[in-house]
């Protein structure tokens, strides 16, 4: 019986010592208990979509916290349909216009180290972009100083360069709300003030209220990924219109985006 106790005795303690040194469990945000009680109400309210969460498992909707509104918007419109990689290196471009002439020599010299020799020309001017040292878009006056022509040097379209143009304008007129402003105005107030900017739609607005301002409640219903992870949930063999998505969707309210997210993944299950 002695020797029972002792081990119990002994078990408890290495039990204490070994909790004693596990790290503690990471503290929760409370974006991240939001998405933990919107994916539940998500579950609840469809059981099919629910069948997709149990799949893909807890929602890990990342958000690429937005500073000035302005270099988020310039970078949507950069962003429009490209390929990431292209938009990035178009993107790098355009930051790199608007550095001094120092920085350029200091940053041509890195290049040259980064790239042997004897290297093809192609590859020394494919490395430039991405070693050059601009990490931030300049302030809107900038941009309407330079030429049409300088900022398709860098690979903007004749549209985009206007659109960036136009934004940067209202931007100084005081049109495009600050930062604050947005986090105060609503979903659909936003969508509106930002869709008048010349190259800038409600599926560009959507995605700035989702990725950048957290927003839970959007559906992007024009958005082909979106339509298609519906077609494949519900296998209705079609895309549906951005209408019967929308009367659809107010099942999921007020965790709109939740459900897009999942919808999403739902698409890169789909064999088509």
């Amino acid at each position: 019986m002695k020797t029972a106790g002792k081990r119990r005795t002994a078990g408890r303690r290495k039990r204490q010592v070994t909790g004693s040194i596990m790290a503690p469990k990471k503290k929760l945000t409370a974006f991240e208990e939001e998405l933990i009680v919107a994916t539940a109400h998500i579950q609840k309210r469809d059981k099919k979509l629910g069948k997709i969460i149990d799949q893909v498992g807890p929602c890990a909707l990342k958000l690429d916290e937005m500073h000035s509104p302005f270099a988020s918007l310039a970078e949507a419109i950069i962003y429009q349909q490209l390929t990431g990689k292209a938009a990035a290196t178009i993107a790098q471009r355009v930051k790199n216009l608007f550095l001094d002439d120092e920085l350029k020599k200091a940053a041509a010299q890195e290049v040259k180290k980064a790239v042997p020799r004897n290297r093809p020309k192609k590859e020394l001017e494919a490395a430039s972009p991405t070693l050059i040292g601009a990490t931030t878009y300049p302030e809107p006056h900038r941009f309407l100083e330079v030429s049409d022509e300088t900022l398709r040097s860098a690979g903007l379209s004749r549209a985009k360069t206007a659109a960036i143009k136009d934004l940067s304008l209202k931007m100084m007129e005081g049109q495009v709300p600050t930062l604050d402003q947005m986090h105060k105005l609503s979903d659909e107030e936003l969508i509106k003030t930002l869709s008048a900017i010349r190259g800038i739609g409600p599926w560009t607005v959507e995605m700035l209220l989702i990725f950048k301002l957290g927003r839970l409640n959007i559906l992007p219903s024009t958005d082909y990924g979106v339509r298609k992870g519906f077609a494949y949930t519900y296998k209705t063999g079609d895309l549906p219109t951005p209408k019967a998505l929308l009367e659809f969707g107010e099942r999921w309210q007020p965790y709109r985006t939740i459900a897009s997210w999942y919808l999403w993944r739902a698409a890169g299950m789909a064999k088509i």
